[in-house]
């Protein structure tokens, strides 16, 4: 139970990889307050932690405006130790630059630059008055390297990661932490998953595509990214900050599609 007696507020917890982090943060022991757009999803997930034997407690909050965010956290009678974003950027994927309208690159850029912004700082001030806390946040493999296709969506995920850095020099000395967990596409998700009953041919391409440009040839699984998390929330972790922690399966350091695994010759 290494994160006992942290509490934890997470944005975006109705989504798929939002549920998995929060459940798995309950198991390691912290109390979660996770919050959403669609009170319904939350609702049921805060049902299905409880049950489990966790705790947690659910509340309608849109991440991208700063009075619902600042409103939450002071209705929340216990100190924050934890506070991660996973909403979604509403980006517009699978065309190239040149064909794409301002509004759609924008998007991501905007969303996912403003909600962290929020979250991020709104945190910072009540961890800062008490001398600790992690604030976590979550780009995917654009961040890391050049990635065709994916709209506004990489140049959101490099300046997330800038922000984070930016953010963690300046709170840095009032014992907070900022990490960001850079994560590739994890085959077992809802958009996935979705993408796969509505396009099976050609999500199966995608996906042995996106798995070969991998250096294990294998993509991580949202458990994977969840236990991550937990590493780096905890104390096992307290002098990682300023930094994203790769999850990509070595993707961003190079792309080795190129190479298949075969068995050893026999000398």
């Amino acid at each position: 139970m290494i994160l006992k007696n942290k509490n934890a507020v997470i944005y975006g917890a109705g989504g798929s990889l939002g549920s998995a982090i929060a459940k798995a943060f309950a198991r390691a022991g912290a109390a979660v307050y996770i919050t959403g757009v669609n009170v319904n999803k939350i609702e049921k997930l805060a049902t299905q932690i409880n049950d489990a034997g966790g705790k947690a407690y659910a509340a309608q909050v849109d991440a991208l405006h700063k009075d619902q965010v600042e409103a939450h956290l002071q209705s929340i009678n216990s100190s924050i130790d934890i506070s991660f974003n996973a909403i979604g950027w509403k980006d517009v994927q699978g065309s190239l630059l040149t064909e794409l309208s301002v509004d759609d690159f924008m998007s991501p850029i905007g969303n996912g630059l403003t909600t962290n912004f929020i979250t991020a700082t709104a945190a910072a001030k009540v961890m800062m008055e008490k001398g600790n806390g992690v604030i976590l946040t979550l780009t995917a493999t654009p961040g890391g390297i050049g990635y065709a296709n994916v709209g506004g969506f990489g140049p959101a995920c490099s300046a997330l990661e800038s922000l984070v850095k930016d953010l963690a020099s300046e709170i840095g000395p009032w014992g907070v932490r900022v990490v960001n967990i850079r994560s590739a596409g994890s085959p077992d998700s809802e958009v996935f998953q979705a993408a796969l009953k509505e396009n099976p041919e050609i999500m199966k391409g995608l996906l042995e595509k996106m798995t070969n440009d991998t250096m294990l040839k294998q993509l991580p699984l949202m458990e994977e990214i969840a236990q991550t998390a937990v590493f780096l929330v905890s104390d096992m972790a307290s002098k990682i900050t300023g930094c994203t922690i790769d999850v990509t399966a070595g993707t961003t350091q190079a792309l080795n599609y190129k190479v298949t695994p075969i068995a050893f010759l026999k000398r």
